[in-house]
């Protein structure tokens, strides 16, 4: 009698449960520092933006706005004082639009050099700190006009002394025989003045030149008054002196839009002189 052994069978080994592995204490306190240094990070950033956004809209105190504006001459890009395009909307005789191209280098210069006489004289009492000047000229070419700031150490006390004894400034890039409207403000904002005078651009020569406003005015006669030339040297004047106001009013940081935003243009003509013997034109 044999025996046999079954064969239905087969042995197997049980299979094994996978066992997760085991975290340890320093990867898990890694983790959650990580997590909450981010946290942190997005926090200061969303308050430091909040605080950027509350600084720029904080209106600045008039003191520390007057004692930043006397050191705009040398902390403010040349191209955002004087615009390489200057566009005046509605502010030629009539209301119409006018631009103007700046034709000659935005230079600061020494006051004795920059400044006529009288005004040297009169800037004695506020102190000079520095003059800059730029000339522009019209879409036609037909007119010229400079445009000056003169930076003082002065107190606005001692600025105020200057209202109402300003008198007809020097252009820059023509003599002052050929001169023709001119105007001059002193800002409550800054220890600047901002002044302007204009002139024919083929250099014709004139009589002494007159205040602007006088004109400006409806019953003004004359080539100055006729040619738009008050005109000019008013709205060049405006929009240097709005480009000032913001500049040292502005909160830090805030970007500040010049008055025109510069585009190329074509290099413009300087002004042609005068033939000899040209008599001199009527106003």
């Amino acid at each position: 009698m044999t025996t046999s052994t079954p064969h239905g069978g087969v042995l197997t080994t049980p299979d094994r449960v996978p066992v997760p592995p085991r975290r340890r204490p320093g990867t898990v306190l890694a983790a959650a520092l990580c997590g909450l240094l981010g946290l942190g990070l997005t926090g200061a950033a969303g308050y430091q933006a909040v605080s950027d956004h509350q600084a720029a809209h904080r209106p600045v105190d008039p003191a520390e706005a007057y004692r930043k504006a006397a050191s705009l001459w040398h902390s403010t890009p040349v191209d955002t004082l004087f615009p390489p395009v200057l566009d005046g909307q509605d502010a030629g005789p009539g209301g119409a639009d006018r631009t103007w191209t700046r034709i000659t280098p935005a230079a600061d210069a020494g006051c004795p050099e920059a400044l006529g006489a009288d005004w040297q004289t009169l800037f004695s009492a506020t102190g000079c700190t520095r003059v800059l000047r730029a000339t522009y000229t019209d879409a036609t070419r037909s007119s010229l006009v400079t445009v000056g700031m003169v930076f003082t150490p002065a107190e606005p006390a001692a600025m105020d002394s200057l209202r109402g004894r300003l008198t007809a400034p020097t252009g820059y890039g023509f003599p002052d025989n050929r001169r023709g409207a001119w105007t001059a403000s002193v800002l409550a904002e800054a220890p600047v003045v901002v002044y302007t005078v204009s002139a024919f651009a083929d250099g014709r020569r004139l009589n002494a030149p007159s205040p602007a406003e006088d004109k400006m005015a409806e019953d003004a006669r004359g080539r100055v008054a006729q040619a738009g030339l008050g005109h000019e040297a008013k709205a060049v004047a405006d929009l240097v002196e709005g480009t000032l106001r913001t500049l040292a009013t502005s909160p830090p940081g805030k970007p500040v839009r010049p008055a025109a935003e510069p585009s190329p243009t074509p290099p413009a003509p300087q002004p042609s002189q005068a033939p000899a013997g040209t008599p001199e034109a009527a106003r």
